[in-house]
């Protein structure tokens, strides 16, 4: 289990169920798998709940803050963030639980209609579990449900505030150049151009289970390390952009069959990370983050900086801060002024 820390750590990426901008997401050692098949242990011993800091009904998700690796009676420990969701159905899987003999209770029965407890076999009843270990006050207040806010952000504002704010913050995005340099996910790659200043890499987000279709998703990351968001993107970035949209869909066509037309392909402003990467989502799966406050078309980004290679310098764009973020009340400040 010499890997387990670190691919824990990655899996805090970009995981903002409510996809509020917050500080996001991780870090590998060289040649390591995903582990997909492997058994496994937790990286961590024990775990006490501390505080739910977010669950949907809707969703089927949970987040839970525990304190691990706690010596006996001397009340210290780490703190982890445990992230449990129910797994989407799959069609084999709806035909096994309804045939044989399943374990059923019976709710209640009127007429034609009838509810049952159904208790799925061991190999059916998946949860994926998502663990961010060591778990800083950073990430607790990341999954922590919040209320929101809409601020609109000059290009004045993002110069004058948002960049020096951004800098001033110590986020890591080893976990992005670990899966560029191959150290990491490497066995995940679904497809590569590995031109230095207008090439990516195209692997599955973490949120997908690559199971079905339904909720396909995938990122699209730069090899560029010098473009943190959509703010720095001008014409000089055009070749790459048009490389991740026409290659991108063409390798999930290739690899799923699933056809440009039926793709959302999008960029997150604010993203979770400052480096820059493009969601690939399929059309009809609502992706955390895919609406009109955070989401902004590939297609239409390109577009732009055509008309408009100052576009995203200049631009007022508008996006949801929650409410003890420290960039919304310089935000606020600034635009008082």
């Amino acid at each position: 289990m010499a890997d387990a820390k670190p691919q824990a750590i990655k899996r805090k990426r970009d995981w903002d169920a409510e996809e509020a901008q917050a500080p996001s997401p991780e870090e590998k050692e060289d040649g390591v798998g995903n582990g997909a098949s492997a058994p496994a242990s937790l990286p961590f011993s024990g775990f006490r709940v501390q505080k739910v800091l977010r669950e949907s009904a809707r969703d089927k998700i949970i987040f839970v803050h525990g304190k691990v690796n706690e010596a006996s009676g001397a009340g210290d420990g780490e703190d982890a963030v445990v992230i449990m969701e129910k797994t989407p159905f799959q069609v084999d899987q709806v035909a096994q639980l309804l045939t044989g003999r399943p374990e059923l209770q019976l709710q209640f029965s009127n007429d034609i209609y009838s509810t049952y407890h159904l208790f799925p076999p061991r190999q059916l009843s998946e949860i994926k579990t998502t663990v961010v270990y060591p778990a800083t006050e950073k990430h607790l207040q990341k999954y922590l449900r919040q209320d929101l806010c809409l601020v609109r952000e000059t290009g004045d504002d993002y110069k004058n505030v948002t960049l020096p704010y951004l800098e001033s913050q110590s986020l890591s995005i080893q976990w992005v150049y670990n899966i560029l340099d191959k150290k990491a996910e490497a066995d995940r790659i679904v497809f590569e151009n590995p031109d230095p200043s207008d090439g990516f890499v195209l692997i599955p987000d973490l949120k997908w289970n690559q199971q079905q279709l339904d909720d396909l998703y995938l990122i699209a990351i730069c090899h560029r390390r010098d473009i943190k968001s959509l703010r720095d993107l001008t014409a000089e970035h055009l070749p790459l952009l048009r490389n991740i949209l026409r290659e991108g869909q063409a390798a999930i066509l290739q690899r799923y069959q699933v056809e440009g037309a039926r793709l959302r392909v999008y960029l997150h402003y604010l993203p979770s990370y400052y480096h820059l990467h493009v969601h690939f989502t399929a059309l009809g799966f609502e992706a955390p983050g895919s609406g009109v406050d955070r989401a902004h078309l590939l297609a239409e980004v390109i577009e732009n900086l055509e008309c408009n290679p100052s576009h995203y310098q200049q631009r007022t764009l508008t996006f949801a801060l929650r409410a003890d973020d420290p960039l919304l009340k310089l935000l606020q400040e600034a635009q008082q002024h």
